[in-house]
């Protein structure tokens, strides 16, 4: 974790520095799109430590730098859908094991069950937007669904990070990492009531039969044996 906290307070130090410049809007939406499939890209940080910067010193400015976040963020998600559709699960590493195989068919009744919760609450954990929407589309978790459960999750995700910029800057002390953490915990309490609503409007059995059409065969076929 030191290593991590360090990394943190170096691209904290960097964007205070560059904050002014208007090179800091394309970092933002390239940091917020490479998170989409490259966790290590540290997107939260970035955007929280720009609002907080926002607040202190007027710069960079907030109504351009949400939609970019957003934006790039929503790019992210579908290359990382893209390219779980395109490899399957038998070329994503950690799939191709006995085990790997079962967690495949287990994700996928519980993305046709609970896609909603999946999709949105991971967006506010690094690693596991990647490995949700990678297997959402290895496993052919519907394209139109994905990209408005994205979507939503896109523009939530960057409203709420705005929220904690801003609380950050009143209350917490300048500290992104904190308010990273507290981000997390609200963020998987806030897809779980998303869900709950989408699911009101959604049948699963609907969901369920959509992916047996567009899911590939070799996935259906594991899933099936699996199950």
């Amino acid at each position: 974790m030191p290593g991590i906290a360090m990394m943190l307070d170096q691209v904290e130090a960097w964007i205070l520095e560059t904050a002014a410049s208007v090179w800091i809007y394309p970092a933002m939406f390239a940091s917020a799109y490479i998170d989409g499939f490259f966790p290590p890209v540290p997107s939260e940080s970035v955007l929280v430590t720009l609002v907080i910067s926002a607040q202190a010193t007027g710069v960079p400015w907030l109504w351009l730098i949400i939609p970019v976040a957003a934006v790039g963020a929503w790019l992210g998600d579908q290359t990382a859908y893209l390219i779980g559709r395109r490899y399957g699960t038998e070329r994503l590493a950690g799939m191709r094991s006995a085990r790997g195989r079962k967690t495949v068919s287990w994700a996928r009744r519980a993305l046709a069950r609970r896609g909603a919760v999946f999709i949105i609450a991971a967006r506010y954990i690094p690693v596991g937007r990647v490995a949700v929407n990678m297997t959402a589309g290895a496993l052919g978790y519907p394209q139109r669904r994905f990209m408005v459960f994205s979507g939503v999750a896109a523009v939530l995700w960057v409203a709420y990070s705005t929220l904690i910029g801003i609380a950050a800057a009143e209350v917490l002390g300048h500290s992104p990492l904190l308010a990273m953490v507290v981000g997390v915990v609200g963020g998987g309490l806030l897809g779980l009531v998303v869900d709950r609503v989408v699911q009101a409007f959604t049948p699963r059995e609907e969901v369920l039969e959509e992916m047996r059409t567009q899911a590939p065969v070799a996935v259906v076929e594991e899933a099936s044996e699996l199950a």
